[in-house]
């Protein structure tokens, strides 16, 4: 591998993202190189390239001089304070005109400040979410790029070519302006909460439910995922129900702590939902689900005290219980996804990202962690109508939403019946009640304010706003 200025790509951090990426686009025939402080990352990344055209550096000017102009640096760091003290670093080795790309989780509202900052200062910047993991990173990822428009036509190229690809199609495509593709990312971070708290549930009620073995569970899964079903998540569970560790006589799966940990995705698409008013109950349980899982210590005092000694007699007729839990999965999974895509709906607005959501269903399609079949009747959906601001208002649909409703509403009141927590499932079909109402109990919550803290509230068929001194007529 000669030296000299004609790398087309770098990265900033040679984790397994990082190292992986670059892998792949050497594989693709990009001369790349890549950056750690540590040798031991350098040196991976040097015996896995087997040849191809990747350097790895340890000295950093070493690295950005080996980048051809105009220079492309992606940083695979963790998101927060480390970008920012990074792109400090880097700046003063780079010129203007040169592109930086933030390839990490980061928070959206922290990519428009550098956005801006950079933008000033005569630097492109790209804020990129990027989804598939390990196997995606070297096989073909789903990525979300987002900022200067410009820029991306530069490495665009590059992007489309190791991304993964469906019906020829690759799964990248820009986003927006500033912060567009970290806010994307963080949404189908969301969703993916949601999909694997759903997931979780249903194994509750094979498990608990009808007395599953770990067998027969794996045989649910892989019936599901061979049909309409069929996602990533559900063959990484598929998988997990056959694994073992060598010469193990039980699953893995048996022995991992049931506390779940989170790196904030999650949290941060509940947090802006709440910020620009708009309900997402699927995602925001899924995220509280994985906090309390934590709480182990108080779970186990709490079980002492309320044990429940009810046994729920779901075993007599399994497989038709499963049909109902088949229709109740399904249907929670459209919610799941229809409240991510309101939220991005209303977010293009709220943020004038001008989101394009047939693109964003159209790249998610392969390469990412969230993706499954049903993504390409959203893609219809949104191809078909581009000014659908609801998927549950989508005319194909609602048919197999409506046929699952008698599935998802078995699941939920049983659920309750026996004292069994699936809260994904309730607010699914919570969400999808509510939805539906023509006319909420809200007329009354506005009544309460104005009664003890004069807010006002409106009037069918009047204009303005009103205030009523509640007491004075009350006898």
């Amino acid at each position: 591998m000669e030296k000299g200025n004609q790398n087309v790509f770098g990265i900033y951090g040679l984790g397994t993202m990082g190292r992986n990426l670059l892998l792949n686009m050497a594989d693709h025939g990009f001369p790349v190189a890549g950056f750690n402080r540590h040798d031991d990352k350098v040196t991976l990344l040097k015996e896995e390239s087997k040849g191809n055209s990747v350097q790895g550096f340890t000295d950093l000017t070493e690295f950005i001089n080996s980048l051809k102009s105009p220079k492309t640096v992606m940083l695979l760091v963790t998101a927060g304070k480390a970008v920012d003290e990074v792109i400090t670093e880097i700046l003063p080795l780079l010129k203007k005109g040169d592109l930086i790309i933030d390839g990490g989780n980061s928070h959206f509202t922290d990519t428009d400040r550098r956005y801006k900052d950079l933008k000033e200062k005569g630097f492109h910047f790209i804020g990129m979410g990027v989804s598939g993991g390990e196997e995606g990173a070297r096989r073909g990822p789903s990525m979300m790029p987002g900022g200067d428009k410009h820029a991306y036509q530069l490495v665009k190229p590059i992007l489309e070519t190791i991304a993964a690809h469906v019906n020829g199609d690759p799964t990248v495509a820009y986003m927006g302006p500033g912060s567009a593709g970290h806010f994307v990312k963080m949404v189908h971070n969301g969703i993916e909460y949601a999909l694997m708290q759903l997931i979780a549930e249903t194994y509750e009620v094979l498990k608990k439910g009808l007395h599953l073995n770990n067998e027969a569970i794996h045989a649910v899964f892989k019936q599901w995922n061979d049909g309409r079903l069929q996602s990533f998540l559900l063959e990484v569970t598929r998988d997990i129900f056959v694994f073992k560790n060598p010469g193990a006589d039980h699953l893995l799966l048996d022995d991992i702590k049931d506390e779940a940990k989170a790196k904030g995705t999650g949290k941060w698409t509940s947090q802006v939902g709440m910020d620009i008013n708009l309900p997402i109950p699927t995602i925001d349980i899924a995220v509280s689900m994985r906090d309390l899982s934590k709480y182990k210590t108080l779970r186990v005092q709490a079980a002492a005290i309320y044990s429940d000694t009810t046994e729920m007699p779901l075993e007599d007729n399994p497989d038709e219980y499963i049909a109902n839990l088949e229709q109740a999965f399904y249907f929670s999974m459209v919610t799941a996804y229809a409240q991510g895509m309101h939220l991005l709906y209303k977010a293009s607005q709220e943020y004038n990202y001008d989101l394009e959501l047939d693109q964003i269903a159209k790249i998610w399609r392969g390469g990412c962690i969230i993706r499954a079949a049903f993504l390409e009747d959203i893609y219809s959906a949104f191809s078909t109508n581009a000014k659908l601001e609801h998927l549950l208002l989508d005319k194909s649909i609602q048919s197999t939403l409506k046929n699952s409703l008698p599935g998802i509403r078995t699941i939920v009141s049983d659920s309750a019946k026996f004292g069994m927590a699936l809260p994904a499932y309730a607010a699914s079909l919570n969400y999808f009640d509510a939805f539906r109402s023509e006319k909420m109990p809200a007329n009354l919550i506005q009544a309460q304010r104005d009664y003890f803290g004069a807010h006002t509230y409106e009037l069918i068929g009047k204009v303005g706003v009103f205030h009523t001194e509640w007491q004075s007529d009350v006898s």
